[in-house]
Parts: C-alpha cells; sequence; structure tokens
C-alpha cells in the first residue's frame, strides 16, 4: 500500500461518518431499552436478559462477522448491519411485547456486530500503513463521541416525548449510515487469495491476534465493572459525589487525549503505551478507591480514559498491524471478541466482588487484574512490538 497517501479522503470521511450513525444508532438505545421492556410487561430480570441479548449475540456472531469481511464486500456487510439496525429501531417503535423486543434486540446485536468489524476493516484497508494507528485513533473518536452524544439525545428525546419517537431518532442513524455508503467510491471488495481460499483453510480467530486481544479483554474488565456497579458503590459508601457526570467526564477527557495524541498512535511503540495504559488504569481505580469528592472523580475518569479509553485505539490498531493484509477482518474480529469478553466479564466479576467484599476493597482487588496486562505483554513482546514505518 502507498504510504503517500493521504489520511482523509472521500472514502474515509464517509466511513468516519458512518461510523459515528451506527455507533450511536446502537447506544442511543442501551439506556432505554430496559425501562422499554418493562413498560410492555416484562419483569426486571427478563428486561434485563433481554436488554443484554445484544452484547450476548455481538460477542458470539463477530468471529464470524470478522471471516466474512474479509470474504464480501465491505460496503455490502455494511449496508446489510445498518439494514439490521434500522428493522430493529422500527421494530423497538412498534414493539406491544417482550417477546417482540427480544427479537429486534437478536437483530440488534447482529447488525452491531456487522457494522463494527466491517466499518473499521473497511476504513483500515484505506488508510496508508505508516498511518494505521492515527486513522484507527479518528475512528475512536467517532465512535466515542456516538457513544457520549447518542444516549443523552435518547434519554432527552424520551423524556420529551416518550420512548417510540427516540427509537425512531435511533431509525435515523442508521438510514444515514446506509445513505452515507451509496457515496464511497472503493467498496471494499475482498483479495483475490482470500476470495479464492479453500474452506478448509478459514479460521474465525487470527492467531497472532489472541494476545492483544487478551490485554483489551484485561484492561477492559475494570473499566466495565465501574460501568456497573459505580452507582451502588457511591451509594452504599455514603460518598458525596456527582455520580452521574462520570461518563460524560471520560468521554470529553477520552476525545481530548485522541486528538492531542493522535499522530503518536504511528510514532510510539507499543509497550510505552501499554505501560501509560496500565500507570492510568492504576490512578483511575485509585481515584475511584478514594472517591471523598469530586476532584478524585475527575482523576478516575482521567485515569480511566488514559488506560483502558486509548488503549482500546492503540490495540485495534496493532490487531491490524500484526495480522497479514488478507486477513484484516479476522483481525478486528479476534480483537472485539477481547473487547466483548471484558464487557462480560467485567460486570460479573464486579457482581461477585460486590457481594463478598468490603465495597472498600472493590478497587484494591480491581488492581490486582493490571498485572496479567503485564504478563501477556511479557510473554508475546516480540509480536506485538510492531510498527508501521
Amino acid at each position: 500500500m502507498n504510504s503517500s497517501k493521504s489520511l482523509f479522503t472521500r472514502d474515509t470521511v464517509l466511513i468516519l461518518l458512518g461510523a459515528f450513525c451506527y455507533m450511536s444508532a446502537s447506544m442511543l438505545m442501551n439506556p432505554l431499552i430496559v425501562g422499554f421492556t418493562t413498560s410492555v410487561g416484562a419483569s426486571a430480570l427478563l428486561a434485563g436478559v433481554i436488554a443484554a441479548a445484544m452484547n450476548f449475540v455481538s460477542l458470539i456472531f463477530r468471529p464470524f462477522a470478522g471471516r466474512l469481511t474479509d470474504q464480501v464486500s465491505k460496503y455490502r456487510l455494511a449496508f446489510i448491519g445498518g439494514a439490521l439496525l434500522l428493522t430493529a429501531a422500527v421494530g423497538y417503535a412498534l414493539a406491544v411485547a417482550p417477546w417482540m423486543v427480544a427479537i429486534f434486540r437478536v437483530l440488534n446485536g447482529l447488525g452491531f456486530a456487522l457494522c463494527s468489524i466491517c466499518m473499521a476493516t473497511w476504513l483500515s484497508g484505506l488508510l496508508p500503513r505508516n498511518r494505521v494507528g492515527t486513522g484507527m485513533g479518528y475512528y475512536g473518536m467517532m465512535n466515542a463521541l456516538g457513544m457520549a452524544v447518542a444516549p443523552a439525545l435518547g434519554i432527552f428525546v424520551y423524556k420529551q416525548f416518550g420512548y417510540r419517537l427516540a427509537f425512531l431518532c435511533a431509525a435515523v442513524f442508521s438510514a444515514a449510515l446506509m445513505i452515507l455508503i451509496q457515496f464511497t467510491i472503493d467498496r471494499g471488495k475482498p483479495l483475490a487469495e482470500v476470495a479464492k481460499a479453500p474452506a478448509g483453510k478459514l479460521r474465525i480467530v487470527q492467531p497472532k491476534v489472541v494476545p492483544v486481544a487478551l490485554i483489551i479483554m484485561i484492561l477492559s474488565i475494570p473499566y466495565f465493572a465501574t460501568q456497573s456497579y459505580i452507582v451502588e458503590y457511591v451509594a452504599s459508601r455514603h460518598l458525596h459525589v456527582a455520580t452521574g457526570s462520570f461518563f460524560i467526564i471520560y468521554a470529553v477527557i477520552l476525545l481530548a487525549l485522541r486528538l492531542v495524541l493522535k499522530d503518536y498512535f504511528d510514532r510510539v511503540p507499543f509497550k510505552l503505551f501499554l505501560f501509560a495504559g496500565i500507570a492510568c488504569n492504576l490512578v483511575g481505580m485509585f481515584g475511584l478507591y478514594a472517591l471523598y469528592n469530586n476532584w478524585m472523580l475527575f482523576i478516575a475518569a482521567f485515569g480511566l480514559a488514559g488506560g483502558y479509553g486509548l488503549m482500546y485505539s492503540v490495540c485495534q490498531a496493532t490487531a491490524l498491524l500484526v495480522a497479514p493484509m488478507n486477513e484484516q477482518g479476522l483481525a478486528n474480529g479476534t480483537f472485539y471478541i477481547g473487547m466483548d469478553s471484558g464487557m462480560v466479564l467485567g460486570p460479573i466479576i464486579g457482581g461477585v466482588l460486590f457481594d463478598m467484599l468490603p465495597h472498600t476493597m472493590f478497587y484494591p482487588v480491581l488492581m490486582l487484574t493490571l498485572p496479567f496486562a503485564l504478563l501477556v505483554y511479557l510473554i508475546y513482546r516480540k509480536e506485538m512490538n510492531v510498527s508501521a514505518r
């Protein structure tokens, strides 16, 4: 690939905008789905199970989506993924029973898995090889922006006009994705050697990316445990802090860090980012342990943003660089398996700790996850110290 190619072209800009749209379409619905499902007759437990179905389906389907992305046009898969997200959003707006919500939640998970992998792979294939880190940093920024803006928009529309109109806002984002990709020139067709590969040689995991997936899984566990239990943690310790602002502060800091550091993703070795990420995650968890005022809340948000938040982009770029060009979709699929596993394990581990230990020990014990990320790196350091230059 020609390293002199421009980072921002017509296609890359359209794909970045599409990434914001697909992420917004899914994230807008997430904070509303439990309340809506109970409003149509589900118990709290059933509503929680239905809400979790999207992540579960995504976790199971992502490896196959990664394989498909290397074999089928990225444009076609993105269009199918957008159509599934659109169907889910309209379906939620029309649903009148929990079983209907469950069906559309499954479609939501399938659409999210397809879009997340094929859009990232499509973009990486259009980037100069020596600018993959920077380009994926911008991709991460668009995803982070969708994760910050869409839930706030969904909650606002819900409070003003109700659930069903809020879901139709998600449908608008999905439709925007499907429209944007119509104007791309490069449709992300698979490489010839992949299209002709014998079925027996096809895999659903890229072995070289497994260590990177393990690292992002380990670093994400404290974040998703925090996402699930910060409200109960603050209440149980009778702390007087603005808990609701934590993830807003996190998103703003993460956007700023990715913008400031975007040009360093291709210059700084993986190990330096990893050491800094582990240190930041440690600072973030210490801030949550010593959460006596809003300044400590800010430090906690800064730490997790500089840890898990930044390492998300660094690990994704590294996954694409260690894998061969004809398995970039498989590399993304393997990376997302790690992230999804952390998304599942974080709340589970958090629940075990919250039930079995004094709540003051919640974050000190979570800190013990960090040495495992360092151990994975030490074992596989030669494979992960790659350079795009």
